[in-house]
């Protein structure tokens, strides 16, 4: 006789259900939000197709006989796995619109990985400015998440014109090189698929991973036939000088330094050479088959189901009103397997809620802010205001502060939705601790070692943004998202202008001078806060890691799940969790 079931059957099987279909009503009242998302969304589409349309055509790439880095990525990745991140990511404000690298997350062979790739449609794949905080961003994510990163080199090296944006600096590119060592000294595997001319820094792009497989006209070099013929001792450059350069540059155009000959031949560096582009990707495949993953039983709780609700709901359900509050919990119920929520202190703090739910069949923490109005609350006002959703009180960054540590205790994940406008001011709220306890709850996420993900469904103002897991949490989150509604910024243009200019506007109006300059100027600054906190620019600055659909978010939970519980670097037995059973009481 076999029997088999799920671990703590009783908690995790049939958790609560939570969320309601929406009314007839509720779907005619919402067609104009509707439309307003897909504006929204359109803007940012628009800004992805210029990023990947960026550099020469696909077309000349092709004639050439070579594939391009999206070609690639198609071959290579898992069909359906593909979530995309950074790709609207260009905080130099570069003429080629990008850093020259394409990033994200996608399942090879069944296992996740996180994937970047050479432009080599954008200067052969050059180093140029931003591109070295990409990928930092990238190897951070591999780290955070424990699982393997996997190269797609194509590096022609620095974009001479501009290396001083580019080479130099503590977070330069030569930081990911370093990069590169901690992941191989953490088990952290580099696979490198090698294509084309990769010399100078190109060359440490390619030498610097775990696992080195080329294509047959691929090289990877101290230095390219440009250095090498460049190199002269006069310091300046006549006709003699420069004869000698065309003459160094046809000799090496026809044998580049590292070539296939030399690094798989002689040195061995290449652990395979492959005659196709895609010959050499079959080789990564092939890799990723033999390196560790638990199969997804082995964490999971519950067989894996979709939300009872349609994921479309979402476009109606989040008011792109800033102003107009919603259920958060119907938010929710259209993320979570079968729409179930195990709801921690549900009665206390009630400005936030905590939880554990079910993605893809495995535990995960969630926090977000509610919304709405709270009469009586928070209570050391005593009656002189009320709360408001999406501020922070004293009860609810306690409420944080514990559920984040039970969830590092229980290593449970945590997916932070994020929908704040700061926390709660003025002489109450200090009284109240409220300073003290916003820093509490970094050092509470601090203090665990557990991955965490933040979206930002609306508004991430003030230092809310950051104790909640924002970007700034540079331990712990993976990553973070932006939806069509995104703002953010340190506080709402208005009140940015008023701050800035109130006590401008008291000198002027007590000199008895005009004040229309002045106001001029606070308008101004408005329109400016608002223009720069819209969802492409903050993708474009890295205040998100992605803009997506609110549909497309259940996507990324998944990934980033699925993702978390693949090769853990600690683990918890399900039947000593504590967490479940502090809920249930």
């Amino acid at each position: 006789m076999f029997r088999q079931q799920f671990p703590l059957r009783p908690y995790f099987e049939k958790m609560p259900d939570i969320g309601k279909p929406l009314s007839d009503a509720e779907i005619r009242r919402t067609e104009e939000n509707v439309s307003f998302i897909k504006e929204q969304e359109a803007l940012v589409s628009s800004a992805v197709e210029k990023v990947e349309n960026s550099g020469i055509p696909a077309d000349v790439i092709h004639k050439r006989g070579q594939t391009t880095v999206y070609d690639r990525l198609e071959y290579l990745v898992d069909p359906g796995t593909w979530r995309p991140l950074h790709t609207l990511y260009d905080p130099a404000g570069n003429e080629e619109g990008c850093t020259g690298v394409v990033d994200g997350l996608g399942k090879i062979e069944g296992k996740w990985a996180v994937i970047i790739a050479f432009d080599n449609k954008v200067m052969a794949g050059a180093w140029i400015s931003g591109q070295s905080e990409n990928i930092l961003r990238v190897t951070d994510l591999a780290k955070r998440l424990n699982i393997p990163l996997v190269w797609l080199t194509n590096c022609s090296g620095v974009k001479l014109m501009e290396q001083e944006g580019v080479y130099a600096n503590r977070r330069g590119s030569g930081a990911p090189f370093y990069r590169h060592a901690e992941l191989n000294q953490l088990g952290i595997p580099i696979l490198n698929a090698i294509y084309g001319t990769n010399p100078a820094g190109g060359g440490y792009q390619g030498i610097s991973p775990t696992i080195l497989l080329a294509h047959k006209d691929a090289n990877i070099a101290v230095g390219g036939a440009g250095i090498v013929g460049g190199m002269n001792p006069k310091g300046t450059f006549d006709l003699e000088g420069t004869l000698q350069l065309i003459e160094a540059t046809k000799n090496f155009r026809e044998k580049p330094p590292g070539r296939v000959e030399t690094h798989f031949d002689q040195t061995a560096y290449f652990r395979e050479v492959h005659d196709t582009e895609t010959g050499v990707l079959d080789g990564i495949k092939e890799y990723m088959k033999r390196l560790p993953a638990y199969d997804p039983q082995f964490f999971q709780v519950a067989e894996p189901a979709e939300p009872k609700f349609p994921l479309e709901d979402l476009n109606r359900i989040v008011s792109a009103n800033q102003k107009r509050p919603y259920d958060a919990i119907q938010v929710l119920s259209r993320l979570t397997d079968n729409s179930e929520f195990m709801e921690y202190r549900p009665d206390y703090g009630i400005e936030v809620f905590c939880g554990i739910a079910k993605i893809s069949g495995f535990p995960v923490g969630v926090i977000g802010n509610r919304q709405g109005v709270f009469p009586k609350y928070p209570e050391y006002a005593n009656g002189a205001y009320v709360g408001v959703g999406g501020k922070h009180y004293r009860q609810g960054l306690i409420k944080q502060n514990e559920f984040v540590t039970f969830c590092g205790r229980d290593n449970l994940p945590i997916i932070w939705l994020q929908d704040t406008t700061g926390i709660d001011v003025g002489d109450l709220a200090e009284e109240a601790e409220l300073l003290s306890l916003g820093q509490s709850l970094i050092y509470s996420i601090q203090k665990t070692d557990i991955s965490m993900m933040c979206i930002v469904l609306r508004k991430g103002a003030a230092a809310a943004h950051y104790i909640m897991a924002g970007p700034q949490a540079n331990d712990h989150n993976a990553f973070t998202l932006g939806t069509p509604l995104t703002e953010i910024y340190v506080m709402h243009g208005e009140t940015a202008a008023a701050a800035s200019y109130a006590r401008r506007l008291v000198k002027e109006h007590e000199a008895g001078r005009d004040l229309e300059p002045v106001i001029d100027k606070m308008n101004q600054m408005v329109q400016e806060y608002y223009d720069k906190s819209r969802p492409v620019f903050c993708a474009q600055r890295g205040f998100v890691d992605e803009v997506v659909t609110l549909p497309d978010m259940r996507k990324y939970l998944e990934a980033f799940v699925e993702a978390n519980y693949q090769n853990p670097k600690s683990i918890t037995p399900v039947h000593q969790m504590i967490l479940p059973r502090i809920i249930r009481g």
